[in-house]
């Protein structure tokens, strides 16, 4: 199948893992509009379906996980159908950042621009160590427009982001793991089965407490310190009601593994 007639995203399951590959290997996996919509969609199935338990996200190839947005299809574009593609690409961020069930990025090669941006949207980054990342947008006179500026902020802090903003040069995975842009940095050629590994043990935790988790972060980087604790103690009073706590403080208390079921 030629890249002009492949599909954007290709989707395979592993057990309750969902891997979701940008499938553009000849374009470096860079996002257009129709790999943008083919992601949202992507997404939105894996969040309906209840056999589905963690979502991996990686690049097709070995050389990229998504090497940045289409400079093809942006070259020619106004500024309100610039304002329109940030948007479009803003709002499959936003779905993947809001998803209830954790999203790792395995980043097996360049995620830069657009494709830093799809990374830091996961809740979890694994980085092989041949990676590089980076916002190099200065170099083609525009800014991040997928959320790079505001991600970027908040693991990384104003320092450092505004170096990688201004300056534009990528850096390493160790430099990116010292920065708290990706959370592990593994060799290349163990990336997949230690990706893999966390995404079965988190498969094999309570769902619905990985949820409550991810809603008690996103909201609290959204809002106050003391909004953010009621919302935490709102969602650890709510999981009291769940088969999953008694089954996992029963196992505790019997020495045994417990088995979560997602009730």
């Amino acid at each position: 199948m030629s890249e002009s007639t492949a599909p954007p995203v290709s989707v395979a399951d592993h057990g309750a893992i969902r891997v979701i590959t940008v499938n553009r290997p000849d374009k470096l996996n860079a996002l257009n509009g129709a790999t943008l919509d083919a992601l949202h969609q992507a997404f939105d199935a894996a969040a309906d379906e209840a056999a589905v338990r963690v979502i991996v996200l990686t690049g097709a190839g070995a050389k990229a996980f998504v090497a940045g947005a289409d400079i093809a299809e942006m070259n020619t574009l106004t500024p309100v159908e610039g304002r329109d593609f940030s948007l479009r690409g803003t709002r499959m961020m936003r779905r993947v950042e809001r998803m209830t069930k954790p999203v790792i990025a395995m980043v097996n090669g360049f995620a830069l621009g657009g494709g830093l941006e799809l990374a830091m949207c996961c809740h979890l980054r694994v980085a092989a160590d041949t990676a590089r990342l980076g916002q190099p947008e200065i170099n083609l006179g525009l800014i991040p427009g997928f959320g790079g500026t505001q991600r970027l902020l908040r693991l990384a802090g104003r320092a450092a982001t505004l170096e990688l903003c201004l300056v534009g040069a990528p850096i390493d995975a160790q430099r990116a793991l010292q920065l708290g842009i990706v959370n592990r940095v593994v060799p290349a050629a163990e990336l997949e089965a230690q990706t893999m590994a966390l995404a079965e043990q988190l498969a094999n935790a309570a769902p619905l407490a990985l949820r409550g988790m991810i809603d008690c972060v996103n909201i609290g980087g959204e809002c106050g310190i003391e909004e953010g604790l009621e919302y935490e103690s709102v969602q650890f009073g709510l999981v009291f009601s769940t088969q999953d706590m008694r089954e996992g403080t029963a196992a505790f208390l019997e020495r045994r593994k417990p088995a979560f079921r997602g009730e």
